[in-house]
C-alpha cells in the first residue's frame, strides 16, 4: 500500500510543543506487522515516523495511540512502538481469556483498554461493554482506565452501569452525537450530564460524526455545549490516519478549528496539556 500523504497546513504553535494528540493509529509496516486474518480491509500504511511528523506539524509532542481492531489479538505493533517512544502512550483492546494480560502493561506504557457499545453489531475483534463488566476491576488494579466507542443511541442503556464501574471511563468521539437529534436529543444530554458529574472524559472530535457535511459547523454546537460542561474533563484527539474516511480530512485543520471555537487559551491549554497529561502522562 502506498503511505500516507502528509498533512500540508500547520496550525499555531499555542502548547509550546507540550500538547497531546489523545486518539491515533499506526498501521504497519506491513512486512513486519501483518493484518490479522479477520480483518476486513488493509488501511494504507501509517507508520510511527509519520505520525510524529504529524505531531511536528500539529506543535505537539505527545501522543495515545489506540490499538485498532484491524490486528486482532496482536498488540506487537503497539507494544513495540512505545517501547521506542517514551513520548508517546497506548491504548489496548482485551477480552476475558485473550493471552494478553493486564499485569505490567502500565509499566510498558499503556494506559487504558477500549471496548464497544454501539447500536448494531460491534466491529469484529472488538470487545464488548459486557467484557468491560467483567475485567473492571482487574482494570483498576493495574491502573488502568477503560476507553468506550459508543453512539448517542447506545449510551443512554449504559449510563447507570457507567456510573458504578471502579476505573475512570473516557468516551471516544464525543460520544457519536446525533446531528439530527440536536443538542437536546437524549444521547447528548445523557453524554452531557456523565460529563458535567465528572463520570466521564470525552475526547473532543468533531468530524467523524459530521461526514458528509460541507464543513465541520455543523458540529460546533455540540462541541461548545462540551466545552461549557466539564473543560477539566476533555481531551482532543486527531483520529489520524481518518480511517474510511475519503478524502481524509486535514489534521492541522481540525486542530486549528478546536482551539477558534474554545476561544480561550487557558482552555486550550487545559484541554491540550493539563488534562492529558493527568489521565496518560
Amino acid at each position: 500500500m502506498s503511505p500516507l500523504p502528509p498533512t500540508t497546513e500547520s496550525p499555531s504553535g499555542v502548547t509550546e510543543n507540550a500538547g497531546w494528540d489523545c486518539h491515533a493509529h499506526l498501521f504497519g509496516p506491513y512486512r513486519r506487522y501483518p493484518l490479522a486474518p479477520h480483518s476486513t480491509h488493509t488501511p494504507p500504511e501509517a507508520t510511527v515516523a509519520q505520525y510524529f511528523a504529524l505531531l511536528q506539524r500539529l506543535g505537539l509532542s505527545h501522543g495515545v495511540l489506540v490499538h485498532p481492531g484491524a490486528y486482532g489479538e496482536d498488540h506487537r505493533l503497539l507494544l513495540d512502538t512505545l517501547a521506542q517512544h517514551p513520548a508517546l502512550r497506548g491504548v489496548v483492546v482485551v477480552r476475558p481469556g485473550m493471552a494478553l494480560t493486564l499485569a505490567g502493561l502500565r509499566a510498558r506504557g499503556i494506559r487504558g483498554a477500549r471496548f464497544s457499545h454501539r447500536h448494531g453489531a460491534n466491529l469484529p475483534g472488538s470487545a464488548s461493554f459486557d467484557d468491560l463488566g467483567r475485567m473492571a476491576g482487574t482494570l483498576a488494579d493495574h491502573g488502568l482506565h477503560a476507553e468506550l466507542w459508543t453512539d448517542s443511541a447506545s449510551l443512554p442503556g449504559v449510563a447507570a452501569r457507567l456510573k458504578a464501574l471502579p476505573v475512570p471511563v473516557v468516551i471516544d468521539h464525543m460520544g457519536g452525537f446525533d446531528l439530527g437529534a440536536g443538542v437536546d436529543g437524549s444521547g447528548f444530554r445523557c453524554l452531557l450530564e456523565l460529563l458535567e458529574c465528572g463520570h466521564v472524559w470525552v475526547k473532543l472530535c468533531v468530524y467523524r460524526n459530521v461526514l458528509g457535511m460541507t464543513d465541520l459547523e455543523a458540529g460546533r454546537p455540540f462541541h461548545d455545549r462540551l466545552v461549557r460542561a466539564n473543560p477539566q474533563r476533555l481531551l482532543w484527539g486527531s483520529d489520524w490516519p481518518h480511517l474510511r474516511v475519503s478524502p481524509a480530512p486535514d489534521a492541522a485543520r481540525l486542530l486549528r478549528t478546536f482551539t477558534q471555537w474554545v476561544g480561550d487559551d487557558a482552555t486550550v491549554q487545559r484541554i491540550l496539556v493539563t488534562n492529558p497529561a493527568a489521565l496518560y502522562g
